[in-house]
């Protein structure tokens, strides 16, 4: 037999295969449709250099994990790398979703709850932009809900857009994003 007939029996197959397999998924039941199959990604994070905020990073891993139900954000590695620096500002900076570093500013954090700080920043790097509409209940509000504001949990959209980032599996980066000057808010930002 040559290859060509060959080919053919194994696409036909193929084809079958594909057909039944379909048919068997469109027979599936109301509750077994209903059940979550989205694949837990693995965020990992170091807080070898996170110095005094290492404690800070570990609580909002843990906000993190528990607002949303596809990702585990864990220190098992350094796909996001945690520092501090004194001034300049805290920022995080994305090579692509979920890699890259943030920059905690001691200074600001004086000011500021570190806790909702490295959660912000850690949302960042989950793929959420800054939103300065000054509400304390949005995490990416950042500095524009003012100093008083020590919310660090994500609203339950924030948690949603963070699962829809991480539903399909990411191969390829979408290029290097910094995010900058979230504490204090930019001028004009809703306080």
């Amino acid at each position: 037999m040559s290859l060509r007939p060959l080919k053919r029996v194994l696409v036909s197959l193929a084809a079958a295969s594909l057909a039944a397999l379909a048919a068997t998924a469109g027979a599936a039941t109301p509750a077994a449709a209903g059940a979550s199959t989205l694949a837990i990604r693995n965020v990992c994070y170091s807080t070898s250099q996170a110095g005094p905020y290492a404690t800070y990073a570990n609580q909002a891993a843990t906000i993190w994990n528990n607002a949303t139900a596809n990702i585990n954000v864990s220190r098992c590695g350094s796909n996001i790398m945690i520092y501090y620096t004194s001034g300049g500002g805290s920022y995080a900076v994305t090579y692509s979703l979920g890699n890259g570093y943030i920059v905690i500013d001691s200074q600001q954090a004086a000011q500021y709850s570190p806790l909702r700080i490295v959660a912000h920043e850690m949302g960042h790097l989950l793929g959420l932009p800054d939103n300065y509409n000054g509400s304390c209940a949005i995490l990416m509000s950042g500095g524009s809900a003012g100093t008083s504001c020590t919310n660090p949990y994500p609203s339950s959209g924030e948690a949603a857009q963070v699962d829809r980032n991480f539903s399909f599996a990411i191969t390829s980066g979408s290029g290097t994003k910094v995010f900058r000057d979230s504490w204090p808010a930019p001028a004009g930002a809703q306080r």
